[in-house]
């Protein structure tokens, strides 16, 4: 059963859910940051169940599973597609370099662009930790009390309840942080509620395609499965070292957009062979992070 330890005895985890929407609720209604993914599902259909007023939004990356695409339609016609300003291809290329686990440009550029100034809320969790135990209730309303930046699908223990975000007008609810994966299942199946086909076929999350936060191993199984998207990549990488060129700004150790290809699979697996390019060469040689 969906229920949790507190200091007041055991509470249903859904209930808890639907208390925390209810409490923070603003008058023009939460934007609902909707991925496809069974936790922004879970949110999805939990402001529905406490009756909460507020608006689905996806922010389409051009790299989104095609799987992903054709579910919402189905299921999910009032979630608002956001398109973005730039493709992946050409923010590549503008950047310089593949985004990476620790520069995830594409994240603040295609993913977390909606919400400013509104109320958003999210399906982030925590991932599987000890604080997860003691975390019941943490409010945090200061966003300099904590000097690591964050985005809103970093799912690591340090997120809050409640958080705030001075630079973008914007406060964030993760009703649904303290839940477990098992959960977030149970939740969605007592509802009869119908989730992407992608999950059937052994994948854990639902992300870009090629998303380096999923490791080597799922980005090479992705670009089996999807090949053009692939190419796509290693056209852009091409065009990018082709603009270093035209800049006199060419990089020494990447001659075409395959060697950008590997470098990034080894970055993304942890592994980086001596005497290959590492994360270190590349912001020596005045790559735009910013």
């Amino acid at each position: 059963m969906l229920v949790e330890e507190t200091l007041f005895g055991r509470r249903d985890k859904v209930q808890v859910a639907i208390d925390r929407l209810r409490t923070f609720e603003p008058t023009e209604g939460y934007y609902l940051a909707f991925s496809g993914g069974k936790d922004s599902q879970a949110v999805y259909h939990l402001c529905r169940e406490a009756r909460v007023k507020f608006d689905a939004h996806y922010s389409l990356t051009i790299v989104d599973p095609p799987e992903v695409i054709y579910f919402m339609r189905e299921h999910y016609p009032d979630v608002a597609v956001e398109h973005p300003g730039i493709t992946m291809w050409d923010l590549i290329v503008k950047k310089g370099m593949p985004p990476t686990r620790i520069v995830r440009y594409c994240c603040d550029v295609l993913k977390e662009r909606g919400g400013q100034g509104r109320f958003v809320t999210t399906g982030v969790r925590w991932s599987e930790s000890a604080r997860r135990k003691n975390g019941w209730g943490v409010l945090e309303l200061n966003s300099h009390s904590n000097a690591r930046v964050k985005l809103m699908n970093d799912n690591d223990e340090a997120r809050r309840l409640l958080e705030s975000c001075v630079m973008k007008s914007m406060h964030t609810l993760n009703p649904i942080i303290d839940w477990l994966e098992e959960d977030v299942w149970e939740y969605l199946d007592s509802r009869g509620v119908p989730h992407c086909c992608l999950y059937d076929e052994g994948y854990s999350r639902i992300g870009c395609i090629g998303c380096p936060l999923a490791g080597a191993k799922q980005m090479k199984r992705e670009f089996a499965r999807y090949p053009k998207y692939e190419q796509a990549y290693l056209r852009a990488f091409d065009r990018m070292l082709q603009v270093r060129i035209d800049n006199g700004k060419p990089y020494l150790k990447w001659h075409c957009g395959q060697d950008v290809m590997d470098w990034w699979l080894r970055e993304s697996g942890q592994s980086v062979p001596e005497n290959q390019i590492t994360f270190e060469d590349i912001s020596a040689e005045g790559v735009d992070l910013s």
